[in-house]
């Protein structure tokens, strides 16, 4: 790997070369062959322009350059060293790091409730950035910077892991005043009422049941669209108004609000809800435990 035009290998082989101060002691000690070794200290002297080691008499010495470049050098290879066993030996019990999570306010509000508690009994310390969906979030997620993005399949990146958290069905949902709800619903009832849709994230963007209610090809009466799940609520209160919801968040809020539900009223797909995180962090330890924690709230 290169930084500003310099192969970062090299640096360990610099600080080996400058504590042995031998180029065949340095080789037997970073187990390469002497001339790997002297093609190495080579490059160094052509990045650096500097000797860096020089021969006196029969044995090299640092030059003054090397010698000050000894303590950045030491303390670059300790950091590297220090975040590499941090990532590999993850104690949530002392940890204080920083997740960083994408996902709707519909997945906070049904996991939430039950992850909270195992973080605080677990990991106390640990906090958490959340991001709501966007595009924004996906290209971070890209960069390394999300850890977690939880999102229906359908928006998964296509070369990064995803794993599967939970199944969930969509329910039709609305005041529970409303008469459409006091019996089963058929579909021309269904597309006749005046309807409320959701609109996540930044640009255009539907959620999935938008996307599949659009792929029936059949007209809505959409009055309201709204750019939360969690902003839905309080606008089928009091209304004849229908939305389309996911139904582990109806049951939440009938249990808290004057909502009621019942199924869809013709055939609609389950929505797979997704963990993906980038590929460079497969053998992330902490993350790892983070997507147990979250598998546990998840279970039914």
């Amino acid at each position: 790997m290169r930084f500003k035009g310099l192969d970062l290998n090299l640096l360990v082989t610099l600080d080996v070369l400058i504590e042995e101060r031998s180029v065949s002691r340095a080789a037997e000690r970073l187990h390469l062959s002497q001339p790997s070794v002297s093609a190495a200290l080579a490059k160094l002297r052509d990045y650096f322009n500097d000797p860096l080691l020089e021969i006196q008499g029969k044995r090299m010495v640092p030059t003054a350059h090397a010698l000050q470049l000894r303590p950045m050098l030491t303390d670059v290879l300790a950091d590297v060293d220090r975040m590499i066993i941090r990532a590999r030996h993850f104690d949530p019990a002392t940890s204080d790091r920083w997740f960083h999570l994408c996902l709707s306010d519909y997945l906070s509000t049904v996991l939430f409730p039950r992850l909270m508690p195992l973080l605080q009994k677990q990991a106390p310390h640990v906090r958490l950035d959340l991001h709501p969906p966007s595009q924004t979030a996906l290209d971070e997620l890209e960069q390394g910077e999300i850890d977690v993005a939880l999102l229906p399949q359908e928006n998964c990146l296509p070369d990064h892991p995803a794993e599967l958290l939970f199944e969930e069905k969509h329910v039709v949902a609305g005041w529970s005043g409303n008469p459409l709800l006091s019996q089963p619903m058929d579909e021309a009832s269904f597309f006749a009422a005046p309807q409320v849709a959701v609109r996540v994230g930044s640009g255009p963007r539907s959620s999935f049941a938008e996307d599949q209610l659009l792929q029936r090809g059949r007209e809505r009466q959409v009055e309201v669209v709204a750019s939360s799940f969690m902003q839905v609520p309080e606008l089928l209160v009091g209304t004849p108004r229908l939305t389309v919801m996911h139904e582990r968040l109806a049951q939440a809020l009938a249990a808290r609000l004057p909502l009621a539900f019942q199924p869809m009223p013709f055939d609609f797909p389950v929505m797979r809800e997704m963990i993906q995180y980038h590929r460079g962090r497969a053998s992330d330890a902490s993350l790892g435990w983070l997507i147990a924690r979250l598998r546990e709230a998840a279970r039914d």
